[in-house]
């Protein structure tokens, strides 16, 4: 729990905007008080200084708990005020709050206020926030660069020999989101891919990833793979379990999202595909012109029409004894909340059909814990679903 007056992020704290009109006077404040501490009127330039920096520059700042987008709220040992910075510099937050203080100002007169005086203090605050977020775009004088960052997981090759551990270790790329698009969140690596990773590279025998299950030329793609960290790390651990001439296709949608993805695959000098896929029309020409034994993605459904799209891509795409692995994150509040019942929704009922007149199903769910150190503050786990044909 955070202590009280420090800010909170965006994503978890702010009232959806669908319940605007029967919020009242004090929950609106209230809003509006925790963008101002969060963003006013520290400008975005200095939020990515360095910590020595930060430490002279914030003496005086009380150490607020606050989740930096890759560390957990409830890790013991963060630098509490990196961590802050780390939120007011995190574009996807600070994009929801743009989105979220633009649909405020437009509907103020929907707003259960006393009088015009407390509509034109909302205006004015919500304008003086926003207008910071437009002094410190103007302010940074170069592009950010995004983050280059290190994973490690430990490979069990074997259950029969479980002391056998074997590292992988994967580099990549995260970019930094734009202002102006907010569907290039594959950008950066979600805490459900590396959970996803950690847990193949566990067991992999749990996930069919054997010779005996795949032969040694099996078909693996990613769908909405982003920086592509669970393909690189297949990419690596699929070598240490015999499995020697996969074909590895990660795919995306988004063009930016697509060049970081070959950018971190040449980093990494991987045997991986990248390839554009979009499941709302998917195009299956080489290389996705053959049945995949196995499907992966994580964390991929923004919205509830994503679900329906991603079970008609699977549905095209699996092989008749393929299985589709599917990791998905819960956030209990935001605008996110119901995306994952979205996707225990599209796979009820039998359709769409495959040519043999069989469709998928969820055959399996499983809950799997949030990690310390991994994930954003507004995540409390994940759903890992087991999706195959019946």
């Amino acid at each position: 729990m955070r202590p009280a007056g420090h800010p909170l992020s965006p994503t978890s704290s702010l009232p959806p905007l669908r319940l605007l009109p029967a919020l009242t006077g004090e929950q609106i404040f209230s809003a509006l008080d925790n963008l101002h501490k969060l963003y006013c009127p520290l400008s975005l330039s200095r939020a990515v200084e360095s910590q020595l920096e930060l430490r002279k520059v914030h003496d005086d700042l009380p150490a607020p708990q606050l989740d930096s987008g890759y560390v957990s709220e409830n890790e013991d040992d963060i630098d509490l005020e990196g961590a802050l910075e780390a939120l007011r510099a995190d574009s996807f937050e600070r994009n929801f709050a743009i989105r979220w203080l633009t649909t405020l100002i437009a509907r103020v007169e929907e707003l259960l206020l006393d009088d015009e005086d407390e509509r034109e203090r909302v205006v004015d605050k919500a304008s003086y926030v926003l207008a910071s977020f437009t002094k410190a775009a103007e302010e940074d004088e170069e592009e950010d660069p995004g983050l280059t960052r290190d994973f490690s997981f430990v490979l069990t090759p074997s259950e029969s020999d479980a002391d056998k551990k074997i590292k992988i270790n994967v580099r990549l790329h995260d970019g930094s989101h734009t202002a102006t698009d907010h569907t290039d969140v594959g950008l950066q690596s979600w805490g459900a891919s590396i959970v996803f990773s950690d847990l193949l590279c566990a067991s992999p025998a749990r996930f069919g990833l054997t010779i005996s299950a795949l032969g040694s030329s099996p078909r693996i793609i990613e769908l909405g793979a982003g920086t592509g960290l669970v393909s690189l790390a297949l990419d690596k651990a699929l070598h240490h379990l015999g499995i020697s001439d996969a074909t590895l296709i990660a795919t995306d949608y988004h063009p930016a999202v697509l060049a970081n993805l070959q950018s971190n695959i040449t980093l990494m000098q991987a045997g991986v595909k990248a390839c554009a896929l979009d499941w709302s029309d998917p195009v299956l020409e080489a290389p996705l012109d053959g049945p995949a034994d196995i499907l992966v993605a994580t964390d991929v459904v923004y919205a509830l029409e994503h679900a329906v799209w991603l079970r008609g891509c699977a549905t095209r795409l699996l092989s008749p004894t393929g299985v589709f692995w599917l990791m998905m994150t819960v956030r209990p509040n935001g605008r996110f909340e119901a995306v994952v019942n979205s996707v225990e929704r599209a796979f009820q009922g039998a359709s769409p059909k495959a040519a043999d007149g069989r469709h998928l199903t969820i055959l399996a769910m499983e809950n799997v814990e949030k990690r310390r150190g991994v994930g954003r503050g507004d995540e409390s786990g994940y759903k890992l679903f087991r999706i195959g044909w019946v």
